[in-house]
């Protein structure tokens, strides 16, 4: 998910949104444990995505 997309999000779409992509992120490392993924560019993008999402929502408490 882009910057710009993640800005155009309403406050409890980000929450919404933040909590499916930890989901995604924790199914990911989870199911890398158990066997290699065949692409683990994966995590990093989802772990970034994560940390975009988060980003934004303390942004916007802190206005």
């Amino acid at each position: 998910m882009k910057q710009s997309e993640i800005k155009e999000l309403s406050t409890a779409e980000l929450q919404e949104k933040l909590g499916e992509f930890k989901k995604n992120y924790a199914d990911l490392k989870m199911a890398h444990a158990i066997t290699p993924l065949e692409n683990p560019i994966q995590l990093r993008s989802a772990r970034r995505t994560v940390a975009r999402l988060a980003t934004e929502l303390t942004k916007r408490e802190l206005q």
